[in-house]
């Protein structure tokens, strides 16, 4: 089952976003926009709606474990996590690159001490869950097809299916890093280009870093104002300026209430109140954006 919503954080591309528990757990992602069909949807019903745990191993039919720690990597929407276990500590670096080509969910994985056995479940399924793909290896690669949509998984990590979920088993130590990546692409189109998980790190960070440097407020609250104004850019949608209210739909305010709405529209209201934090803090250029789009 998904977590509480306060265990979980953002990470986007500023055309969607995908929302990460302490567990290691994808449990919300549309692709490949905010408005589209979610591959992992378990954040509204099960995991049997979609999700991409990938943490430390546990034994059969135990709770998957919680980040000992989390943050920010300084001011971007870089996530890290780091798990204390009995066999050492590991990391785990999620982040969405500003689009240049194909949408991208990437997760690295670092040992920090010690030896630690790590698993991935990757479990997509479209169309907020009502669709299992068709799964199949191209060369090295895992491609999941349903209709237009396809997903592809690219990793060093040796992958298997089992139960119509992808694993893939291994351990780190020390110096290891391992990268998993998923890719969207129209499935009549050529598949995506290989990804370069170090070199978008690289530049992901480097968005983000200049991006804050635009920011002109210095006050004695900069650290708690800046990654508000993050989390606002993360919501903005490039292509037009448009900003959604949230990245996610139907979390009703009360179970088994009528008040679940599709927060992935902009509400005129929710854009207000974000242009008018985004101009008084020097960002005069997301404003232009959302009035052409308007």
């Amino acid at each position: 089952m998904a977590g509480r919503i306060e265990d979980y954080a953002l990470i986007g591309d500023m055309q969607t976003a995908a929302l990460v528990c302490r567990d290691g757990t994808a449990d919300w992602l549309c692709l490949p926009r905010f408005d589209s069909h979610a591959i992992f949807a378990g954040l509204l019903g099960t995991e049997e709606h979609g999700f991409w745990r990938l943490g430390p191993a546990r034994p059969e039919g135990a709770e998957p474990p919680a980040a000992d720690r989390r943050r920010y990597r300084g001011d971007s929407l870089v996530l890290e996590s780091e798990w204390d276990t009995s066999r050492g500590t590991v990391r785990v670096t999620d982040f969405m690159p500003p689009r240049d080509g194909a949408p991208q969910l990437i997760r690295i994985v670092e040992g920090v001490s010690g030896r630690v056995p790590m698993r991935s479940e990757l479990r997509m399924r479209f169309s907020y869950g009502r669709v299992t793909p068709w799964v199949h290896k191209v060369d090295s690669r895992t491609v999941a097809v349903a209709g237009p949509d396809s997903v592809w998984l690219d990793t060093e990590a040796e992958t298997y299916g089992e139960n119509l979920t992808t694993y893939a088993d291994f351990a780190v130590a020390p110096g290891d890093r391992i990268t998993f990546t998923i890719s969207w692409q129209p499935s009549h189109h050529e598949p995506p280009a290989l990804p370069d998980p170090e070199g978008s790190l690289e530049a992901t960070e480097q968005f983000w870093r200049e991006w804050v440097e635009q920011c002109t407020y210095h006050g004695p609250y900069r650290e708690a104002v800046v990654r508000s104004l993050i989390t606002l850019k993360a919501l903005t949608y490039g292509p037009t300026g448009g900003i959604v209210a949230a990245p996610t739909t139907s979390l009703p305010e009360e179970i088994g209430g009528v008040r679940n709405w599709d927060y992935r529209y902009t509400w005129l209201r929710d854009a207000a109140i974000t242009l008018s934090s985004l101009l008084r803090t020097g960002y005069r250029e997301e404003a232009r954006a959302w009035r052409e789009w308007l």
